[in-house]
């Protein structure tokens, strides 16, 4: 089974209440799949306000080393960390053995993400659920 982002899928849930719908992918897909987005299972509204990573990575999150916060400062780290454990938790039930997943994403990110400074800058990290998709050894790949 593959996962797709949801947001990849077409369906609006980003921060900002857009997908970000990719056809070439979805046409090149030619067996079952499902879709997730972490945010949402973690109960984040649409739209919300922008979340990235504060001083760290997906893993550091994971580990209690960094935290998630969104541009107003606010603390969601614990939101962040239920949404994508329920993700995780779905995947494993239904034998997802490949994710496809937006890029620069808090939760999604895949090898690039956002530095936490709310400036556009990336650093080298993955988001929360990506790096739970990885230690459960899901192939991750970024789309976007």
């Amino acid at each position: 089974m593959l996962l797709i982002s949801s947001c990849i899928t077409g369906i609006n849930c980003r921060y900002n209440a857009t997908s970000s719908y990719n056809k070439n992918l979805l046409n090149r897909i030619k067996v079952e799949y499902i879709h997730i987005c972490p945010e949402i299972l973690a109960g984040f509204t649409v739209p919300r306000k922008p979340c990235e990573i504060f001083n760290g990575s997906g893993e550091d999150v994971l580990n209690g080393n960094a935290k998630v916060i969104d541009s107003d400062g606010v603390d969601v780290t614990e939101k962040m960390l239920f949404g994508a454990k329920k993700a995780i938790k779905i995947c494993l039930g239904n034998n997802v053995i490949k994710a496809y997943l937006q890029a620069r994403s808090p939760t999604c990110g895949v090898n690039k993400i956002y530095d936490g400074t709310f400036t556009s800058t990336l650093r080298n990290g993955n988001g929360v659920f990506s790096t739970l998709l990885k230690i459960n050894k899901i192939e991750v790949e970024e789309v976007g």
